[in-house]
């Protein structure tokens, strides 16, 4: 039993060094309001011309709502590991890119 308990102890010590969390900063330099979900973190509404910063675990999906409502979503991206501390994500241009990928 102690050596279950001990083993179970040092793979969860060692998980979670290996979990990475980036901040980052999302940019909205368009004139409109952008809605995202974060599922478990936030639903933030990035105000136009703004910041937002926000530290994101590896693998954590964004979203966004292509269709301007909240009942369509899509996924925006997924934290990669090899995104660096501090990056600046320009949501707008990022929905665009997206926008012409997924609609007809």
């Amino acid at each position: 039993m102690k050596k279950i308990f001990l083993s179970l102890m040092f793979s969860f010590f060692f998980a979670n060094l290996n979990a990475q969390n980036i901040p980052m900063t999302f940019h909205n330099g368009s004139f409109k309001s952008i809605p995202l979900n974060i599922p478990g973190v936030m639903n933030p509404n990035l105000n136009p011309k703004s910041n937002s910063g926000v530290s994101l675990d590896v693998g954590q999906k964004v979203y966004f709502f292509p269709n301007g409502t909240k009942k369509n979503r899509e996924i925006l991206f997924i934290v990669d590991a090899t995104w660096r501390n501090d990056t600046i994500l320009q949501i707008d241009k990022i929905i665009e890119k997206r926008k012409i990928e997924i609609l007809p």
